[in-house]
């Protein structure tokens, strides 16, 4: 990093993007990069292919160090994801020789900050059992039993979308299987070592030691893990925390100004960039905010898919909604998104049909969890990624507000605060009411007729008596 910095890189001191992600960029440049070429390896032919010896020299060329400290460079690179060898896969260190390499993907860099979940993981090597008909690795097998133990509730539906990515990575060419193939074992090589492999992943703040990552029957180890999912999500939101942060413009309990609260609105046409930002923290916060899902459901307009989140939301209004119309609007959910031929008809694998249809004889709030479930893990692997890169939400983005903090002078702030009037108490509001209303009735004009037929009914009670 030392090297980098110091040099004249144009991303070399960007807040915007790592320099390691700079200086593999520019690696990968037709003209200046590594050198890239199609290798054979076994029967197969991989395109773009680098040898870690052109990645040493190279790295020792740009940035005028020796050998030893571009190899320790290179060996970074790997380590983080950056580069992963197509041979000796756990290793992650950079060979001088004719060992071969490949450039990781974008997508799975460690930048992008995806959440490392325990159900890819297990959908991936449920898919790996599969492809290999259960002749795993051993320390493969031993993560497939445990996860296979802890997620047993929902393991049906990790199965059935494992066999969906192999029947879809099945219809790919041979060179763009393997590749993938290539691909994402290098990812979790990194994010889920095999023991004895020391993964970059380890340090800083992705921190995560390997036994919280193979055990979890221990109290001290799920205290350690709750430890560092707390420490990622303070760190990942505390500039949202208006308990850590200053709000922008102003604290409208502070000061009474509610600019925040209208900047804040639920369908407010230009969010601020603070509400913009977190929605690239997860496809759940996407969700959960109402003005983003608008976002997202103009994007999925655009690309034909908008009956997911259509499907998706219904099924959240049956889940939260009343008891009397759960039945109507179970069946109103059949035929508008699962029946044959429906209007805004969702692509679903047949077991996952088979299991809606059934539920659907005797309906119940959760009785499209199954079929929601496989449309949420679609849109959140396939969409969400393409909304974060499409125009759509870079246009949201660039017109997002980004508000001036209000200087308030403590002599208006004091003015203010003379002007509030603590609330009532509801209780005190109700009584109030309450002897309103008896004086009300004690004031008014008597009714003759009402009078007269409570006394008839009493002396009716009498002479029964």
């Amino acid at each position: 990093f030392r090297a980098i910095c110091q040099s004249d890189h144009p991303y070399s001191l960007s807040p915007m993007m790592c320099p390691l992600e700079a200086v593999v960029l520019e690696m990968q440049d037709p003209k200046t990069g590594v050198k890239s070429q199609t290798q054979r390896l076994v029967i197969t032919t991989i395109p773009h292919a680098i040898t870690g010896e052109d990645i040493v020299e190279w790295i020792a060329n740009r940035f005028k160090v020796g050998a030893a400290e571009a190899r320790a460079m290179g060996t970074m690179m790997v380590a983080f994801g950056y580069i992963y060898p197509l041979q000796d896969h756990k290793r992650l260190i950079i060979k001088p020789d004719a060992s071969l390499y490949r450039f990781q993907t974008p997508y799975f860099w460690p930048a992008q900050q995806w959440p490392v979940e325990d159900t890819d993981y297990a959908i991936y090597l449920a898919k790996r059992n599969i492809r290999k008909k259960g002749m795993l690795e051993l320390h493969e097998q031993e993560q497939y039993n445990n996860l296979h133990k802890w997620m047993n509730h929902k393991w049906d539906f990790i199965v059935m979308q494992a066999k969906e990515q192999y029947r879809a990575g099945k219809e790919r060419k041979k060179p763009d299987r393997v590749v993938f193939d290539c691909q994402e074992r290098a990812y979790w090589v990194v994010h889920r070592p095999p023991p004895g492999t020391i993964s970059g992943m380890d340090y800083g703040l992705e921190r995560l030691f390997s036994f919280v990552k193979y055990k979890y029957k221990s109290f001290l180890y799920k205290y350690f893990y709750f430890c560092y999912r707390l420490v990622k999500y303070s760190t990942t939101y505390k500039q949202h925390d208006p308990f850590l942060y200053p709000c922008l413009p102003s604290n409208p309990w502070l000061t009474d100004d509610v600019t925040y609260w209208q900047l804040n609105m639920q369908n407010i046409e230009n969010p601020t960039k603070m509400r913009v930002e977190r929605w690239t923290f997860s496809f759940g916060e996407l969700l959960s905010d109402p003005r983003g899902r608008d976002d997202f459901r103009l994007f999925l307009k655009k690309e034909f898919s908008g009956e997911n989140l259509a499907f998706w939301e219904a099924c959240e209004d049956l889940k939260w909604g009343t008891a009397a119309t759960m039945k109507e609007k179970a069946q109103q959910i059949y035929k508008t998104f699962l029946a044959r031929g429906a209007p805004r008809w969702i692509n679903i694998d047949g077991k996952t049909m088979e299991i809606t249809v059934k539920g659907l004889s005797h309906p119940h709030r959760y009785v499209l969890d199954a079929a929601q479930t496989h449309i949420y893990m679609l849109m959140k692997k396939d969409s969400y990624g393409r909304y974060l890169k499409s125009p759509v939400f870079k246009e949201t983005q660039k017109k997002a507000v980004a508000p001036e903090p209000h200087n308030f002078s403590d002599s208006q702030l004091e003015q203010n605060a003379k002007k509030r009037r603590p609330s009532l108490s509801p209780i005190i509001l109700r009584q109030q009411e309450e002897e309103q209303k008896a004086k009300l009735a004690a004031s008014g004009p008597v009714d003759i007729t009402q009078v007269m037929s409570k006394l008839a009914q009493k002396k009716g009670t009498e002479h029964r008596t």
